[in-house]
């Protein structure tokens, strides 16, 4: 068909014999009924705003507005241009009023055309939202037939995106309007009801909450659930049945100790692995698992020793395109093999997260640690995360990062990640893995620092991402624990007094906390004490006033607190506390405290300036109680914690009997 010839059909349309123009709009779906190009060709005439003038035309009857829907859904097929031309010339907001028509057959046709659109990427779903009697409409019509249940089920699955839209769901009445559907005998509709209450469950308490406690027939709505779990129901029915038991899992919705979990909804997502199952399941069943076992270390253990689990992950990363197929015997894509490698590597990531059992078992997959490191240089940022993911729940190892993490130099490509402007999240957990490796019994510690990591730590701190500022800081704070002094004092010089200040006056308490970390690790022996102080103790000493005199939570000035108590075990550094009357003052202040611990890290401060078999205690010691120190310590021994109490003890014991 020619332009000429579909202009003649549209022109038809145009007629105002209503009988000739059911005929005609039935002539214009029959041509267009399983041709692509006929439908672009119908469109490119013209034909979509006369349906839609038609289809809004409450005058005519039934029968051709029936017809006009159908016309338009038929369009819709053709495609995502035709779709996204249908969406710009304005068939959505005509599609939705019919929908209020009293002739089912219409409101059938309707919604037809409309879930194609809303299940399509060009969907504007917020149109749904912005009129507040559309939703509770729709809902009200999953009751008149199946095809409305089929239909709106899967609009509302599609359309549900972000938590305000769950909440919107769960006010109109979308739990039990739905529970119905899950016990009908038609799968397709079954399966677009429970894909909209995965939608809804999804990181949602409220919702899932509300879905736990529901009941229908008299029977928990999770057992229905868990009924759709059984293997002679089709495969992607047992697969969103078990996403949504997971889902009102993992946000505490359901008991731990339900045994639907481990012993129905875990193992069919550990079968949804299996080389059976086309690459879509196995990626679904294994992300889903993931995300099931993420925080749970009871169902880590189980995963781990449920259906050879780890060794079928371990196939995952062995595909490639020329080899690998499919069970369907279709070669895989570039995009398959992605997939299945980034889904392995969240599964191993989520399993080795707590134990170290379960680490060692999936260390022991055969070339695991080469993969992890093709995979943080893949192109695709997916695969990256994954793979970074699941190093860093491997760096958890205090054994792997002395074996697996010494043969294999995976912080270079990490570092290499860290040196060039990336995705955020691949960012975050690369420099929370650097982290790890820096700690003091790493091997890979020395040849990390040597390799340039103050510099890219420092710079790291002073990254706009507030995570990414606190790994930077969290970084060299495991870097200086039990340093030489040359690397403490490369990472003040490097850091710098301002960028420490400006860390130290960060709105985010975690970044002040590993500051504080930073620098008790760099004040933490007598000679690296005095040394620093004679360089950087006015600023230090600065700091530490303005954070004990704002308003902090007692965590940092505990951490404050105990960074003087660090000074005062210096030689020399002393002489920073004992001349500074200010710190004096609010040291004794902090000894009477409220907060037990504050106590605690006043008296060590203390008990580290009057020490007895130190040069200068016996000035030290007079003039401490002249200020009253002595009476104070006597104060404390009423105290009921014994910690408290040790310290105030040895404190009293430093001062001569005729103090």
């Amino acid at each position: 068909m020619d332009i000429a010839t579909g202009q003649h059909y549209v022109d038809n349309l145009h007629v105002n014999d209503q009988q000739q123009l059911l005929c005609n709009i039935r002539q214009v779906k029959n041509l267009v009924i399983g041709s692509n190009k006929q439908k672009t060709v119908i469109m490119l005439c013209g034909a979509v705003p006369r349906l839609l003038q038609l289809l809004g035309n409450e005058t005519m009857p039934a029968k051709i507005l029936v017809e006009c829907a159908v016309v338009l859904g038929t369009l819709a097929r053709g495609g995502e241009a035709n779709r996204r031309a249908l969406v710009e010339d304005g068939a959505l907001p005509v599609a939705l009023r019919g929908l209020a028509h009293s002739d089912l057959k219409l409101v059938e046709a309707c919604l037809r055309f409309l879930r194609l659109i809303f299940t399509s990427p060009v969907a504007p779903i917020n149109i749904l939202y912005e009129d507040a009697t559309i939703i509770p409409h729709l809902i009200q019509l999953l009751s008149r037939s199946l095809s409305t249940q089929e239909n709106v089920a899967s609009i509302l699955a599609h359309c549900c995106k972000t938590h305000e839209h769950q909440l919107i769901l769960l006010q109109h009445g979308s739990v039990q309007a739905l529970s119905p559907l899950l016990s009908s005998n038609v799968p397709k509709v079954q399966l677009p009801a429970l894909c909209c209450f995965a939608a809804m469950c999804y990181e949602n308490q409220q919702v899932s909450s509300r879905v736990a406690s529901a009941s229908y027939n008299g029977e928990p709505l999770y057992h229905h659930f868990n009924s759709l779990l059984a293997r002679n129901k089709p495969v992607k029915m047992q697969l969103t049945a078990a996403k949504c038991l997971s889902y009102i899992r993992k946000v505490g919705a359901l008991r731990p100790d339900t045994d639907i979990i481990p012993m129905r909804a875990l193992p069919t997502l550990v079968r949804m692995c299996k080389k059976d199952m086309t690459t879509e399941e196995r990626v679904e069943g294994a992300e889903t698992l993931a995300y099931l076992i993420e925080e749970d270390l009871d169902l880590q253990w189980t995963a781990s020793f449920t259906d050879h689990l780890i060794t079928t992950l371990a196939t995952y990363l062995k595909v490639n395109e020329d080899q690998c197929t499919k069970s369907v015997n279709t070669s895989m894509n570039s995009k398959d093999v992605s997939n299945l490698k980034q889904a392995a590597f969240k599964v191993f990531a989520s399993l080795g997260a707590n134990d170290e059992d379960i680490r060692k078992k999936i260390i022991q997959t055969e070339n695991l640690m080469e993969e992890i490191e093709l995979g943080l240089a893949d192109n695709n940022t997916k695969v990256q995360l994954a793979a970074v993911r699941c190093l860093h729940s491997l760096s958890r190892s205090v054994q792997q990062l002395r074996t697996s993490f010494k043969d294999h130099e995976v912080w270079k490509p990490l570092m290499e990640l860290l040196s060039s402007p990336g995705n955020a999240d691949v960012l975050v957990v690369a420099s929370s893995t650097l982290c790890n490796l820096l700690l003091e019994f790493s091997p890979s510690k020395e040849r990390i620092v040597e390799a340039g990591a103050v510099n890219l730590l420092c710079r790291l701190t002073e990254d706009l991402n507030p995570a990414l500022r606190l790994n930077g800081v969290w970084g060299l704070m495991n870097m200086a624990f039990q340093s030489k002094q040359e690397i403490k004092n490369r990472i003040l010089t490097k850091l710098g007094n301002a960028q420490l200040f400006k860390l130290l006056s960060d709105s985010n308490v975690d970044i002040i906390m590993k500051t504080l970390g930073l620098l008790r690790n760099l004040l933490s022996t007598k000679p690296d004490i005095d040394s620093i102080m004679e360089v950087h103790g006015q600023d230090i000493i600065a700091v530490v006033i303005i954070i004990l005199e704002e308003d902090h939570p007692p965590c940092v000035k505990e951490q404050t607190l105990c960074i003087l108590a660090n000074i005062a075990d210096g030689i020399t550094a002393k002489n920073f506390i004992m001349s500074n009357e200010d710190i004096l003052k609010k040291i004794t202040n902090y000894m009477l405290h409220g907060n037990v611990k504050l106590q605690i890290a006043a008296t060590f401060c203390i008990l580290n300036l009057v020490w007895k078999d130190e040069e200068g205690a016996k000035e030290r010691q007079i003039k401490l109680k002249e200020l009253g120190v002595q009476k104070l310590l006597l104060q404390l021994r009423s105290s009921c914690d014994q910690t408290l109490l040790e310290r105030v003890s040895a404190a009293i014991n430093q001062f001569p009997s005729q103090y």
